[in-house]
């Protein structure tokens, strides 16, 4: 469910973004460090809207692939850790009271 809302959120978004970047097509000067030109407003907030998509797009899956490679480390030194306790064996100098399923009885 949480998916669907996602993607209709999306979507609407995306609406309003179109409807308001179809109403506004007057020509606007856009200015470069080494000069200017005229374009379409309609293309500079479509332009716009997609490098930050894209960015955000970048950064997201650059988050990601970290995180991976954090999972996949604590795993190996998670593993690495069983491996290490399992050779050495139970340890004998403590020993543990076990808990009966019985009644307990008062201590007097």
């Amino acid at each position: 469910m949480k998916g669907q809302w996602g993607l209709i959120t999306g979507l609407v978004i995306v609406l309003i973004i179109a409807v308001f970047a179809v109403i506004n097509v007057d020509p606007v000067t856009v200015n470069y460090f080494f000069g200017e030109s005229e374009w379409p407003l309609i293309l500079v907030i479509l332009g716009s809207v997609l490098m930050g998509g894209l960015i955000v797009g970048f950064v997201g899956m650059y988050r990601i692939y970290r995180l991976q490679q954090e999972v996949k480390q604590l795993r190996s030194s998670r593993d690495a850790a069983s491996k290490d306790e399992e050779t050495a064996g139970p340890d004998t100098d403590e020993e543990t009271p076990k808990r009966s399923r019985g009644k307990s009885t008062p201590k007097k």
